[in-house]
């Protein structure tokens, strides 16, 4: 199949070059038989539209003027990296809860499959791919093409926002900056003009949402990165403390390849533990994520983060 595409990407840059080529120079410049070239032309006009006419008076082949420009899209694209770009339609597609983007995916997955033939590889792919989101919030993203639309236009936003972490709902004026899919959940960075600073707010807690003709408040992508890369997880502000995770020798063969934070530094001992060390701000969700490895880890530092997830733990205990 990839020696085909290669063929039909040749032949679009001969009809590029030219106006009119005559049969001849395909078969020399392709170095195929007629029946082999017979076959591209069937397949692109048949599969991918291609306005392809033979020129009796000129004595080749064109490109019919049809009033639209013509672009064989898929032929840019070899075997592989067609099959890839199906990987990819099919996880976004998994990943689309709102079905904002169901409309735009479904055209896309056309394209693609005719692109790879009626034995589609993406069909296959579909059927032995599944994407669980297993921490994926079930609430409805009502607001999700407003919030798109506020970024695309650069316009601030009045949202109704329910907090769960306070269990307040608060009216708010804020300009979005820009969206983030993080474990399986969407969140919105933006300047929040109530709280005159930047916040995240979790999409499916915007239960009201009004586009504003107001121009929204533009952050530099420095300012953004040190208050919301900096710091750990989902949590906004500035880093101001560094947590310090000793990982037993079990666990040590996971966490040394898994990626906590962007400026995380890393030291596996010679027992064959592994010392893990990142800057955060707030704690709350970390401390979840330190205790999901139970006796696997050990807090050294801060003093008071390893207080905290103490107290945690004997807290859970005297459930039991």
């Amino acid at each position: 199949m990839s020696g085909d595409l290669e063929r039909q990407r040749k032949i679009l840059f001969m009809f590029q070059k030219r106006q009119i080529v005559p049969k001849h120079e395909f078969l020399d410049t392709l170095e195929v038989s007629s029946a082999t070239f017979k076959r591209d032309l069937a397949y692109l006009r048949d599969r991918m539209n291609a306005p392809i006419i033979y020129d009796r008076f000129h004595n080749g082949y064109r490109m019919e003027n049809t009033g639209q420009k013509f672009q064989l899209h898929g032929l840019w694209f070899s075997e592989n990296e067609a099959t890839a770009l199906a990987l990819m339609e099919h996880l976004l597609a998994s990943l689309d809860q709102s079905g904002l983007l169901g409309p735009h995916i479904e055209p896309l997955r056309t394209v693609i499959d005719g692109i790879l033939g009626p034995n589609t590889p993406s069909k296959e792919l579909r059927k032995r791919i599944k994407v669980l989101g297993m921490f994926s919030r079930k609430s409805s993203i009502d607001h999700f093409g407003e919030v798109g639309s506020a970024l695309l236009k650069r316009k601030r936003l009045h949202i109704t926002f329910y907090s769960k972490g306070t269990n307040e709902t608060t009216q708010r004026e804020i300009s979005p900056l820009r969206m983030i899919y993080y474990r399986d959940n969407w969140y919105l960075d933006a300047y929040c003009h109530l709280r005159e600073g930047l916040r995240s707010f979790a999409i499916d807690g915007i239960q009201e949402a009004e586009l504003l003709e107001k121009k929204a408040v533009e952050i530099s992508e420095k300012e953004l990165t040190e208050n919301f890369t900096e710091s750990y997880g989902i949590f906004s502000g500035k880093a101001t403390q560094t947590c310090q995770l000793k990982f037993s020798p079990n666990r040590a063969r996971w966490v040394s390849s898994e990626n906590w934070h962007p400026k995380q530094i890393a030291r596996t001992q010679p027992d064959g533990s592994y010392i893990l060390e990142f800057p955060f701000n707030q704690d709350p969700e970390l401390i979840m994520d330190i205790m999901k490895y139970g006796a696997d880890v050990e807090v050294l530092a801060p003093t008071e983060l390893r207080k905290k997830v103490k107290q945690a733990f004997k807290e859970a205990l005297n459930l039991y």
